[in-house]
């Protein structure tokens, strides 16, 4: 069959290397994509965000199977154009992308179904939350209510920051619409992990688990980014017991709550978890893969992508025996240095084909396009380095040596991804 991936970054890439190794995909497009894409993909001059535009390609180029890779289409609606035009398209209705996004429903869902979480408050007066504040316990978290690019959730270590964070959301609207109302809840400390689910609406199937580094510099500090890196499997995770309880008091109770919302999910549902000394609890859903946790979880998936999305469309994922490879992954992120705040793009990069043919190894296009023949920088995140090995140990030995490889001007990256897993 014709598949067509929406989306343009390094989780894109991840979902389209995992669709073209199926043995179901006759021609594979990717609207936008990017220059790393297009070694894999036929890209499509189309934003991610014209739905009638891809419904309309959809269909003259005979798409058997749409994937939606990122949040903000699903959020807009694109799941219901295609379906309402007889499309066959892997991801959540617009009613069900409300989980990722509106922090204030996530969180008023869980409130309502007992589903383990930080104690929150929400406010829609900058006034108002300036007063509850000043007798708040600190540090504390605040939340833009939409969608913010991975951005929106502000850790406070003092009155001030909290302040000055109301500021950053709601007075000078740094995430414009989505600061309109804020979520600020209590600051949880623990391990955290990320865990990425299929759903057909009924069954949720978790994949193995991840854990993401947000913040721009070594030792977790600097500005949160979309994520500079990522490992997997998560050491924390690994306990029986506490898998037995995400699935239990999380997992099927999330997709039984939403069911009985009116709002069956299927797709993919992250679940970003803090493993406190109380228990897992919910730090945050998304309605897709993560990214970069799906360039660490995709390469170590044994099933053929397609199969397992088919599944979850037909509502037969109970099915399915998802299986992952027994070893590790680790992504380190090749970005523009400034970033997330300002940086250069049209920076030409070389290596790129020191990775052809080497086994274990990845190089995910985040952001980047072709110029004149030659590939350049087109974004704060560039690159995703991504490399296998037994366990994180070698998995992250393997992935530094990889980031070598491959050179453009002001690159930057974070030099202890996993360090401390290891």
């Amino acid at each position: 069959m014709n598949v067509l991936i929406v989306g343009s970054g390094g989780r894109e890439h991840a979902i389209a290397a995992s669709a073209a190794k199926s043995g179901h995909v006759d021609k594979l497009y990717c609207a936008p994509g990017n220059a790393g894409i297009a070694s894999v993909a036929e890209c499509v001059d189309i934003g991610a965000m014209e739905f009638d535009k891809l419904a309309d390609f959809a269909e003259e180029h005979e798409v058997g199977l749409t994937i939606i890779g990122m949040d903000e289409p699903l959020v807009g609606g694109i799941v219901d154009v295609f379906e309402e035009r007889g499309l066959r398209v892997f991801g959540p209705r617009k009613n069900a992308a409300m989980i990722e996004g509106s922090k204030v429903f996530a969180k008023d869902l869980m409130k309502k179904y007992g589903i383990p979480t930080a104690a929150y408050e929400i406010f829609t007066d900058p006034e108002e939350a300036l007063a509850y504040l000043e007798t708040a316990k600190i540090p504390i978290v605040l939340k833009a209510d939409g969608l913010a690019l991975g951005k929106g959730a502000l850790v406070c270590n003092t009155l001030d920051e909290a302040k000055a964070a109301v500021k950053t959301l709601m007075l000078d609207k740094q995430f414009g619409d989505a600061g309109d109302r804020i979520v600020v809840e209590e600051f949880m400390t623990g391990r955290e992990v990320s865990v990425l689910c299929y759903c057909d609406g009924t069954c949720i199937k978790p994949m193995t688990s991840a854990q993401d580094h947000k913040r721009a510099k070594d030792n977790d500090e600097g500005l949160n980014t979309g994520g500079m890196g990522t490992f997997s499997p998560s050491p924390f995770y690994d306990d029986k017991e506490i898998q037995k309880f995400c699935e239990t008091k999380i997992y099927r109770p999330t997709m039984d709550a939403m069911k009985a919302e009116g709002r069956e999910f299927t797709g993919i549902l992250f679940v970003g978890l803090m493993l406190t000394e109380d228990g897992p609890k919910v730090l945050e859903y998304n309605a897709r893969f993560g990214d970069p946790e799906a360039q660490v979880v995709l390469p170590r998936m044994k099933n053929d992508i397609i199969d397992v999305m088919n599944a979850c469309i037909d509502g037969t994922l109970d099915q399915v025996d998802l299986q992952f490879e027994d070893n590790a992954a680790v992504c380190v992120i090749l970005a523009s240095d400034g970033y997330p705040e300002s940086y250069e793009k049209g920076k030409a990069i070389t290596g790129l084909e020191n990775f052809d043919g080497k086994e274990g190894y990845y190089v995910f296009h985040a952001g980047t396009k072709e110029e004149d023949g030659q590939i350049v920088t087109n974004g704060g995140r560039v690159l995703g380095i991504t490399a296998k090995g037994r366990d994180l140990t070698e998995a992250r030995k393997n992935a530094y040596a990889a980031t070598e490889w491959v050179s453009f001007e002001n690159k930057y990256m974070r030099r202890d991804i996993a360090i401390n897993f290891v």
